[in-house]
């Protein structure tokens, strides 16, 4: 990185001095020819270094030079005078950047170009012809210039922070290892030799390109692709793999390649750039190299990350490519003559989808990415289109796929519009699809990609799209549309049979509800009235059926009601601990084993919440109940604990040592009808579930550590007026 190759200020402007040098107390930037005034420069300014000296570049070549230089800086280094030198360390000059070592603390950095020498107060830039051959002769700028010392200083603590330590680079050097480095050569020259130099040395190769890099390689390596294929057959490295688009104008040059001992695949789209990978590099052009000329830049880079990735998407597409000999018999059989183009043109891409519809015969199918997408082809006149299409062919059909519910008004009043023959359905929007698909008579195709959604204008929204004909490729996206437009009319019949069910329900709900508080009433007095036993057996076991009923229609209401999202809170100010011991009280009257046992609760602390206090002891006594159902023998607790700092909440735990969790009914068990038990149907949980989540709070539950019972937690914020 040179980066004061191009952060200089502009000395352009200054008047040339030939013997004139700063002297102390004026500012003055000077440019110097001749030999003595560039002597008396540097003399002058290594005599008036006192703390520090620091120089980037590559130092002189010649030897009686550097070892007056070096003389110099010894010198300086006695007096107590900060040495540091940044420049190109090369395995040509590792002996000599050894010895600057022992004088100055030496770093690397690459692309090191000229000379710069800074001290406290002033700096020297010594600038020297770029051909050697050239008759221009060294010049010096000489500054004590305040302004550009400190800016030059500046720049040289960045450079020296990201230099290298010298030592580690003659390691690196000596060691042979190689860096990672990322880079774009733009020379043809320098790419050409560079292609040559690493064609040379592999013994794997793995290409995506078009025509026109096989046409490249042909013409100007193949000598050395052979090397690699001879090498492949003793058992050294992997050979060559290429991957291409092959048609009827290059299947010749591919047999070349095929017959030389190269793996060759076709595949009906390219990525966007042509890349290579061999042992330890990866390469990438967006050039098309047409008639196999050389292209204009080059990405390389021996950095793992870019290496892997283009490996495993060669691999990728690779296992999706035809066998060669497969597609050129194809061809020369003239099976499959279908055309794939790309095209990155917005306008020409939408231009050529409505002309494709103006064409149609029989069927026209379109399925539209988005909402908008269906919005912005209203607005430039699709509606028009398909009209002027039905005009042309009366007989020719089209059916609309849109996706999501929001836009049921537009398709309505576009369906009112429309032609009989133009049909819409809408489809689920989840899919996120970001593709437009227009299939025409079942022969053709345009898929369009939906780059900005955002966007008001269909030619801004519209990204890459791709024409085929191809029979394959229609066919398959023809199956994947019916087959989501009949999915679209079972949904719809799916959704009239939810809503008829869910109406069903909520009446048989109400109706229930209706007869069993006048048969507990009544049951009751009877029961209240009767001292014979058998009857009050008799009439107790009426009052647990109309209870179990009661309990049955209620939760089905109110899963009617979180399901349509009306559950509605009356929330209040309470205590917990009152609740839950309310409820404690009111379930031990349930035990009626004496094996089970529900211990005290004991508050530590008072706890307000704000919340359906009705619905709260609900769910506790959900959690209770099922507790008391599923031990058969034990010990059943509830405790509470407070948490949180920011967001104070409480935490509300029961537990019991019965049978636990059953291992198929733990992944819904939060869920509607989740039940092993023939008692109940399975809805308290998921009505405890939506109570809490209601709150804004949370409820879990999992088996106990020892492998007796199960353990079912929920959480509640906690009012701001909180503990007492």
């Amino acid at each position: 990185m040179n980066i004061f190759k191009n952060t200089f200020i502009d000395f352009s402007h200054l008047t040339y001095y030939s013997l004139s040098i700063p002297s102390a107390g004026v500012e003055k930037t000077v440019v110097l020819h001749d030999s003595r005034s560039i002597n008396n420069a540097l003399l002058g300014f290594y005599a008036k270094t006192k703390t520090s000296y620091d120089c980037y570049g590559i130092t002189s070549q010649s030897t009686l030079e550097s070892k007056a230089i070096n003389d110099t800086l010894s010198n300086l280094k006695g007096q107590g005078v900060r040495l540091r030198q940044i420049t190109e360390i090369t395995k040509d000059n590792i002996s000599y950047s050894k010895m600057q070592m022992k004088i100055v603390e030496l770093r690397h950095s690459d692309g090191v170009k000229g000379k710069i020498e800074l001290t406290d107060t002033e700096l020297i830039v010594t600038t020297t012809p770029q051909n050697e051959k050239s008759n221009q002769t060294v010049q010096v700028i000489h500054s004590n210039v305040k302004q550009l010392v400190e800016q030059q200083q500046s720049l040289f603590e960045i450079v020296w922070k990201k230099a290298i330590p010298a030592e580690q680079k003659i390691r690196e050097i000596e060691e042979g290892i190689e860096l990672p480095e990322t880079k774009v050569l733009e020379d043809p020259s320098e790419i050409f030799n560079h292609m040559k130099y690493v064609v040379e040395n592999a013994t794997k190769r793995l290409i995506c390109s078009s025509s026109g890099g096989m046409h490249l390689a042909y013409n100007n390596f193949f000598d050395q692709y052979k090397k690699i294929l001879h090498k492949h057959k003793r058992g050294e490295g992997e050979g060559i793999r290429w991957i291409t688009v092959i048609d009827k104008e290059n299947k010749a040059l591919v047999k070349v390649f095929m017959n030389s001992g190269v793996q060759v695949r076709h595949v009906g789209i390219l990525p966007p750039l042509n890349f290579a990978v061999d042992n330890t590099h990866f390469y990438a052009t967006i050039d098309k190299m047409e008639s196999g000329k050389i292209m204009q830049s080059l990405l390389t880079s021996n950095e793992s990350t870019y290496v892997n990735y283009y490996s495993s998407l060669f691999e990728g597409l690779w296992n999706n490519g035809i066998d060669a000999e497969t597609r050129i018999r194809d061809i020369e059989e003239g099976i499959d003559s279908a055309n794939i183009e790309m095209i990155q043109n917005s306008h020409e891409a939408l231009e050529r989808a409505w002309n494709l519809i103006r064409t149609a015969k029989e069927e026209v199918l379109i399925m539209y990415s988005t909402p908008n997408g269906f919005r912005r082809q209203l607005q430039m006149g699709a509606l028009q289109l398909f009209k002027d299409a039905i005009k042309k062919h009366p007989d020719v059909k089209i059916k609309l796929l849109i996706p999501s519910e929001q836009i049921t008004a537009t398709v309505w009043k576009t369906k009112m519009e429309s032609p009989q023959q133009v049909n819409f359905r809408i489809y689920e929007h989840s899919l996120k699809s970001r593709i437009t698909i227009v299939l025409v008579d079942k022969r053709e195709c345009i898929i369009v990609e939906t780059k900005d959604d955002a966007k008001e204008d269909s030619y801004a929204a519209v990204g890459l799209s791709v024409y085929s004909n191809s029979k394959s490729i229609v066919v398959s996206y023809t199956s994947i549309f019916e087959s989501l437009w009949r999915q679209t009319e079972l949904y719809e019949q799916l959704k009239i049979h939810d809503k008829m069910q869910k109406e069903f329900i909520n009446i048989t709900a109400h109706e229930l509800r209706t007869p069993v508080q006048p048969i507990l009433g009544l049951t009751e007095v009877l029961l209240s009235n009767t001292k014979d036993n058998e009857e009050r057996k008799l009439l107790d076991s009426i009052i647990k059926g109309a209870r179990r009923l009661q309990k049955l229609s209620n939760d089905i209401l109110d899963v009617t009601r979180i399901e349509s999202h009306s559950l509605q809170l009356i929330k209040e100010r309470f205590n917990v601990n009152d609740v839950i011991l309310d409820v404690i009280a009111d379930m031990k009257r349930h035990i009626l084993s004496n094996k089970v046992k529900l211990f005290l609760y004991k508050p530590k602390q008072e706890i307000f919440v704000e919340g359906d206090k009705e619905r709260i002891i609900r769910v506790i006594s959900n959690l209770l109940n099922n507790a008391i159902k599923f031990t058969e023998e034990g010990t059943i607790s509830v405790s509470t604990e407070v948490k949180g700092n920011r967001k104070r909440e409480v935490f509300v735990a029961i537990k019991d040592t019965g049978q636990g969790i059953h291992p198929e009914i733990e992944p819904r068990l939060f869920s509607k009808f989740a039940s092993k038990s023939f008692q109940g149907a399975g809805l308290g949980l998921f009505i405890s579930k939506s109570i809490v989540e209601a709150h804004g709070g949370k409820i879990w539950a999992e088996n106990n550590s020892d492998g007796n019972g199960a353990t079912f937690t929920f959480s509640l914020p906690i009012s701001q007026e909180v503990v007492k």
